[in-house]
């Protein structure tokens, strides 16, 4: 498996993306929603990533600049067929290690809370790779469907 940094608007990642999206508007309320799709992926301060198995696309995640020296992870989604096999760690893992090396004091994310179903695993991985829960990141408010989590890099 390789993790490369590559266009989200490669036909080949649509089925990731679009997957991400419908997760996300299936589990939460569209105010509590913070999914991106192509077009978010595509912008400037975003650093979007794929873990390919071959030219298999199996999973991808991404992190953008926020203005308080933090990055924000974004879009970590993994097939269903690959699921189980530690590529959402691995992709956590490599985004920890670009932003790092990239400067940032910390990673940051949005999840579901305890509210949303089917964030258990996700929240679980993300304590397990190290990151504690913290009030609302940049950009966000306090949000009863919202958990915020935060990695220190430094």
């Amino acid at each position: 498996m390789e993790i490369r940094r590559v266009d989200p608007s490669l036909a080949e990642l649509r089925p990731l993306i679009e997957g991400n999206q419908a997760y996300g508007a299936g589990a939460s309320p569209a105010e509590s929603d913070h999914t991106f799709g192509v077009e978010d992926l595509r912008q400037h301060d975003v650093r979007f990533f794929a873990l390919f198995e071959g030219e298999t696309a199996l999973g991808c995640g991404a992190y953008k600049t926020l203005p308080d020296g933090t990055a924000e992870v974004k879009s970590v989604f993994v097939a269903a067929a690959a699921r189980g096999r530690g590529c959402a760690g691995r992709l956590m893992e490599f985004l920890a290690q670009e932003a790092k090396a990239d400067g940032f004091q910390a990673l940051v994310l949005e999840t579901g809370s305890e509210l949303c179903p089917g964030y258990e695993a996700a929240r679980a991985l993300y304590e397990r790779l190290g990151y504690s829960y913290c009030d609302p990141i940049y950009g966000y408010k306090k949000d009863p469907m919202s958990a915020f989590m935060r990695l220190d890099l430094e």
